[in-house]
């Protein structure tokens, strides 16, 4: 059996040095890794310094004594006017993010600027807002507060969390992994988005509400000048990765100078805005309606039109068989007279029982 001895004076330094720190006070702090010896039962310790030196067991310093010196903090909340599929989103990315904070919806009538104030007062150096438009347009603002840059995606093809209904799972509040695509590296304007979302969706270390757990990965994948977001969680055996969600599909608008506005830094050329692609399908509708009544009108027309007499059957001489010759008779007397035959009155049914 073997105890573990710890002397009464590292005891009290590293007491007074932790005391000092909330204090305040300038104590050096003892990231180092404690040495303990191992004595045996009822015996002491060996005056040999070398096997002082062989007993000697360093333990490591336990996880929670890290300092968290990256402190971002991002702001998740939205306009009015959002669907039920928005908050189930923003709840999702807050449970994934445990540096994330929450706050009340923004009015309409409100500008955007107005935003870095909250994010102040939130003391939170990163946003994401989600502005709904017609109740049918979501519009996801990705901001590094107060300065700037700021981005504006379209958010299409929402799914959340209990949509899936994924076999995968991760544990609440641990580190993701950030993954993104190669196309990234190519761009200026996609190098300054990757740097954007690693400061936005990183979970920083040592974070109070955080895990020391890396379990899942985050996904930015460019398809269809696009970025496709993904959540998968990684699996101890094998490392193969299953897919938790949330998804979502963000197109992007603009990228700005400042925080929610500033000047343009890059504009997708090829983003059409929704009201222009359903006034598209509308007009597209009305072509092909348009098309069938021209239709309709030409048979109409051609119904209409004088039609022509045709003078001669064409199909009278079809059943036409030449007929046999006969002799030809010439009569030369005339014919003699027919006699007439006198018709008899006959009487009347109701007459002739009178008579009798």
């Amino acid at each position: 059996m073997f105890e573990l001895d710890f002397s009464r004076d590292l005891w009290r330094r590293t007491n007074m040095s932790a005391f000092k720190r909330k204090r305040g006070g300038q104590a050096p702090v003892n990231k180092k890794a404690k040495k303990v010896k191992f004595v045996a039962d009822g015996g002491e310790a060996p005056a040999e310094a070398e096997q002082e030196k062989k007993n000697e067991v360093t333990i490591p310093a336990p996880v929670s004594l890290g300092k968290w010196t990256n402190k971002e903090r991002v702001l998740i909340f939205s306009s009015r006017g959002i669907n039920f599929r928005t908050r189930h989103l923003m709840q999702d990315l807050r449970t994934m993010m445990p540096h994330a904070k929450a706050d009340t919806k923004m009015d309409r009538k409100d500008k955007l600027f107005v935003i870095n104030e909250v994010c102040e007062i939130k003391n939170c150096n990163k946003c994401l807002f989600f502005e709904a438009k017609k109740k049918q347009d979501l519009y996801m603002w990705v901001s590094n507060s107060p300065h700037g840059p700021s981005a504006k995606f379209l958010v299409q093809n929402i799914h959340t969390l209990a949509e899936l209904k994924m076999t995968g799972n991760c544990l609440k509040g641990s580190r993701p992994l950030l993954s993104f695509d190669p196309k990234f590296d190519t761009e200026p304007h996609l190098a300054l988005l990757k740097e954007l979302f690693t400061q936005t969706f990183s979970t920083p270390r040592y974070h109070p509400k955080s895990q020391p757990f890396v379990d899942h990965v985050f996904t930015f994948t460019i398809a269809d000048n696009r970025i496709w977001f993904r959540n998968y969680q990684i699996i101890e055996e094998d490392a193969a990765l299953v897919e938790i969600g949330p998804r979502f599909v963000l197109n992007l608008i603009k990228i700005f100078q400042g925080s929610f506005g500033g000047p343009t830094l890059f504009e997708n050329p090829g983003f059409k805005s929704p009201n222009m692609h359903r006034r598209e399908i509308r007009l597209a509708a009305a072509a092909k309606v348009r098309e069938k009544q021209m239709v309709k009108e030409m048979q109409k027309m051609k119904r209409a039109e004088a039609k022509e007499d045709v003078t001669k059957d064409v199909t009278a001489d079809v059943f036409v068989t030449p007929a046999e010759e006969k002799p030809v008779h010439i009569q030369t007397e005339a014919p003699a007279p027919k006699v007439a035959k006198k018709n008899k009155h006959k009487a009347f049914k109701r007459q002739r029982m009178a008579r009798r």
